[in-house]
């Protein structure tokens, strides 16, 4: 592995197939790990588990773990299992906080079976994911998956403490992007070469591409909020901005000369190119174009994570 120019870029279907069949194994180990004595909880597993998902963290993980040892072993194949559980275990407990209707368009863990047994269930999977991770006996690996779970606890509650907040900079929410994505991406690749036998050198090297391919990921999944259809977001368009959240280029600072009364609704049922916010004449302004250039300003920062690792890594 040596910095070098990327002369031909596979999709991401390409990178996937790659690791198709290791993925399969993935999810008969995760349906099988999801099984607690208490029904409530196998139930919200195997739902969550249905549910579809890109999958992308394990397969991160696998392609690692293969690049380094060309393989996927029984303990990669372990931890890419962990990795998704642990993430379901966030999107469960992130479903609750946000009171969250839907997911992957379907009615989410919370509406189908409350607040109370989806936070424990969201509890257990995390334990759960740790329990699995405890059988390979490594510090290096639980080290890695501590560190892992504190910095996206903080990361959400911090975005708490920031909700509805027009003082939040690009630096803040940069910081939450690391906490909430990037690390995770992190982590998936570190364990997938520390498994593997890599180098520290390598693990680094491969740690940092997914940390800076996982703040490009969550870049584009926020802009996603504002531009997709619903039925290819699996939840309701502009989610983030109703709850006060601060995305890229959409800065809650852009509100300051918008009225707050609460006539004036941050969406509206006008059509416009993009989800709208209504000024104080109670007219609609198109969120991308006029509020905060999210359009405009996006593709830069987000190319930045993409070309840094562009020359990281050589594809052969």
């Amino acid at each position: 592995m040596q910095g070098g120019k990327i002369t031909q870029v596979p999709s991401g279907m390409e990178f996937l197939e790659l690791v198709r069949e290791d993925l399969q194994r993935v999810d008969r180990e995760i349906q099988q790990r999801s099984v607690a004595s208490v029904e409530a909880i196998t139930s919200i597993g195997h739902y969550l588990h249905s549910s579809g998902g890109k999958r992308l963290r394990p397969a991160l993980l696998l392609l690692c773990s293969k690049l380094v040892g060309g393989s996927a072993s029984d303990e990669a194949i372990q931890l890419a299992a962990v990795v998704e559980m642990i993430h379901a275990a966030t999107l469960v407990h992130d479903d609750v906080i946000d009171v969250a209707e839907t997911r992957r368009g379907r009615p989410s863990p919370n509406v189908l079976w409350g607040n109370h047994t989806s936070v424990l269930a969201g509890d257990w999977l995390y334990m759960q994911a740790f329990q699995v991770a405890l059988e390979q006996r490594d510090f290096r690996i639980l080290d890695i998956l501590i560190s892992l779970t504190q910095t996206m606890v903080e990361g959400e509650l911090l975005q708490l403490e920031r909700l509805g907040s027009a003082a939040v900079t690009e630096a803040d929410y940069m910081d939450l992007v690391h906490r909430k994505t990037a690390a995770l991406f992190s982590a998936c690749a570190r364990l997938g070469a520390l498994v593997a036998g890599a180098t520290a050198s390598v693990e680094a090297q491969l740690s940092d591409y997914a940390w800076n391919l996982g703040m490009a990921f969550q870049l584009v999944d926020d802009v996603l909020d504002f531009t997709a259809q619903q039925d290819v977001l699996g939840k309701p368009v502009g989610s983030d901005l109703r709850e006060g959240k601060a995305t890229p280029g959409f800065s809650l600072e852009a509100f300051s000369d918008l009225s707050t009364t609460p006539s004036n609704c941050l969406f509206c049922d006008t059509q416009v190119s993009s989800p709208c916010v209504i000024d104080q004449h109670g007219q609609p302004v198109d969120g991308l174009t006029q509020i905060g250039g999210a359009t405009g300003e996006i593709n830069p920062v987000n190319t930045k994570f993409v070309q840094h690792n562009a020359t990281r890594i050589r594809i052969t």
